[in-house]
């Protein structure tokens, strides 16, 4: 994934019912500070020229996290989402990290039922934390 492919993966993300966008960090000037620190590890699937499918994924040295996993609800259900994955999994690998993370939404069934299938282990010994700078960073849903 390169920054050229901002556009067609902002129409992808707000394609997905339910989705989570950013106001700030998933701006283009986002999404590029993220590559920029990342430029080997996210990826997209292309159709016939389109994007239909996208992961953001990085790390911080010491652990992978993948961000904004989708496939377009038309693509579903052929193993694009699993390749991405595997993509990034190996991207990672090859830069030394040994555990990678992930955040999907309680009420996201597709998207915990894709975990699920593909071999994840859903956490329930810890509790999940955050606290936000920047409160211009607006979280919207898609409906």
């Amino acid at each position: 994934m390169t920054i050229e492919d901002y556009e067609q993966v902002h129409d992808l993300w707000m394609t997905i019912s339910g989705f989570a966008i950013r106001s700030i960090d998933d701006s283009r000037e986002g999404v590029e500070r993220f590559l920029t620190r990342n430029p080997s590890t996210s990826v997209v699937a292309e159709e016939d020229g389109k994007i239909v499918g996208a992961i953001l994924c990085g790390h911080d040295g010491r652990r992978g996290c993948l961000y904004h996993v989708c496939v377009h609800p038309d693509h579903r259900l052929r193993g694009i989402g699993k390749s991405m994955v595997v993509f990034a999994m190996e991207a990672l690998k090859r830069e030394k990290i040994n555990k990678v993370s992930l955040i999907a939404f309680t009420k996201n069934d597709i998207g915990n039922a894709f975990w699920k299938e593909i071999g994840w282990t859903k956490r329930e010994d810890l509790n999940y934390y955050d606290f936000t700078l920047n409160t211009a960073n607006i979280t919207a849903f898609n409906s």
